[in-house]
């Protein structure tokens, strides 16, 4: 008798991350001009490093970045890192390699870099690292936006749901003011209430069979048209509803906010060890 093949279930170590980082930032140009949006800091970090030491925290290390608008600078950020915050001595002789003195900069990531195109939509930018993509499942995410994300609570719903795809679902916070009135008389302000409705704050879980069936190279794609509309129209989308802090850093005012909420110490997404 044939004996049944083992189906190896991956754990957070082994499945990859894909973070899109190829995109111009057009309207955080204040703070992004010179950086892709992407390394815009947030307490004299890059938000990507805020995002990447949250997937750490559960567990998380193999990183793969889809990389486009200002990719030297994401490379030339990651190939220098040790040297941006260690102890070292330089002697200018010979080769000019740093002996470091500490262990500071040290992180258990594994990343790797991905040309994908200048101008290239989202899901094709997904497309174009599926050689990068071991394994039966893979986890997805933009590199703008930080919150209290379960990511570990993340993949059990995506598990427990067996789908192909699974999205966190945020409610982020007006810009404006809520009034509740009655004729003149003003019931109720509320600052920067919740949004009514569940928008997608990224943190996806994915298949491997969404990569085969809903995506193409056309450089037009992008991730949140057809690809995940047509997963949902199948049935195959589940939500992970996130109640917690999230905030994208789309505009300056989202930048000095989340800057502000650092260096008070207040930041709500700061759940790893330091």
């Amino acid at each position: 008798m044939e004996q049944a093949q083992e189906v190896i279930v991956p754990c957070p170590p082994d499945i990859p991350v894909v973070i899109l980082c190829g995109g111009m930032g057009t309207r955080l140009r204040e703070a992004s001009e010179k950086l892709p949006k992407p390394l815009v800091d947030i307490g004299g970090k890059p938000i990507l490093w805020h995002i990447m030491k949250t997937y750490g925290h559960y567990g998380f290390r193999r990183f793969i970045l889809c990389l486009g608008y200002k990719s030297d600078s994401i490379k030339s950020y990651f190939l220098n890192y040790r040297e941006q915050v260690a102890d070292f001595t330089l002697h200018l002789t010979d080769d000019h390699q740093p002996n470091f003195h500490n262990t500071a900069g040290n992180e258990d990531w594994e990343v790797t870099f991905a040309e994908t195109g200048l101008l290239t939509g989202t899901g094709a930018r997904l497309a174009r690292v599926s050689d990068y993509l071991s394994g039966p499942r893979f986890m997805v995410t933009y590199g703008d936006g930080v919150g209290t994300i379960d990511i570990g609570s993340v993949l059990a719903d995506h598990k427990r749901a067996g789908r192909i795809g699974t999205v966190t679902g945020v409610r982020p916070s007006s810009r404006y003011g809520e009034l509740a009135t009655d004729g003149d008389h003003v019931k109720r302000f509320a600052e920067k209430p919740p949004t009514s409705g569940w928008v997608s704050g990224g943190y996806f879980v994915f298949e491997r069979e969404f990569i085969d069936k809903y995506l193409d190279d056309d450089p037009a794609l992008l991730l949140e048209r057809h690809p995940l509309q047509q997963l949902a129209r199948d049935g195959q989308l589940t939500l992970h509803p996130h109640e917690g802090f999230w905030m994208g850093m789309d505009t300056f005012r989202d930048w000095t906010d989340l800057n502000q909420l650092w260096d008070a110490g207040t930041a709500p997404w700061h759940v790893w060890a330091d």
